[in-house]
């Protein structure tokens, strides 16, 4: 399956404001891109508005969000639908810091539909750390049936960087690599690795070239290859 299963929407306050769900899955699409995750931070309130826009372009969306654990370790979460992570999102947004965006320095955070109309403005800073560390973010995924994959191992953020091990509890059979960067080979061996674009520009979106085996063409089988079975 040919995929993207990291990349940030218009909520996400890095993410360029262009970066809206039909703006994502139309760029997908013509990329040859067979499915995607949209993954932003702490949050999941795009989601509903990206799987119309999937539908519409005959993309499988795996629904995700990338949360940051107190350790400062950005962590990917993806579920099987787009309810449960709609409400695995509320559940990190409530831990993050009772901090206002501001939106002149951080970028905005906006809900939008299909249409490309601002149905909403998320004004909590969705960047900072949750007070819930590796392990508590972790539970809370698997609790809700959901995978979780520490992201861009290998690059800020990413476990190898801040922690510069993998902890024995708990375990991730999947990771995710950033391509051309260095990384200890040794630490991520039998690990199954995810290759993603973490765009936060529509030209970021990754090329089809990133081919994922599954063993079924479905959102089932994505969701069976992220969670390392």
């Amino acid at each position: 399956m040919l995929v993207d299963l990291h990349m940030h929407s218009c909520l996400s306050p890095c993410a360029e404001d262009d970066m809206t769900p039909a703006n994502i899955c139309g760029m997908a699409y013509i990329k040859g891109l067979q499915a995607i995750a949209v993954t932003d931070h702490n949050t999941a309130r795009n989601l509903p508005y990206v799987k119309e826009a999937a539908d519409h372009y005959g993309l499988i969306l795996l629904p995700g969000m990338e949360i940051t654990t107190k350790e400062e370790v950005h962590l990917l979460g993806y579920f099987r639908d787009v309810e449960t992570a709609v409400e695995v999102g509320e559940i990190f947004s409530e831990h993050l810091p009772k901090m206002k965006n501001k939106p002149d320095f951080f970028g905005n955070q906006l809900v939008m539909n299909t249409d490309d109309e601002v149905v909403a403005v998320e004004d909590r800073l969705l960047i900072g750390a949750t007070d819930l560390d590796l392990a508590e973010c972790t539970a809370i995924i698997r609790e809700h049936g959901g995978a979780a994959v520490p992201a861009h191992v290998n690059r800020g953020h990413g476990l190898l960087v801040n922690l510069g091990l993998f902890p024995d509890d708990p375990e991730f059979p999947v990771v995710e690599v950033t391509p051309g960067l260095p990384v200890n080979e040794k630490l991520i061996a039998g690990k199954r690795r995810l290759r993603s674009s973490d765009a936060h520009r529509l030209g970021d979106i990754l090329e089809a070239v990133n081919d994922l085996p599954t063993e079924r063409f479905s959102l089932g089988g994505l969701f069976d290859a992220v969670m390392g079975l």
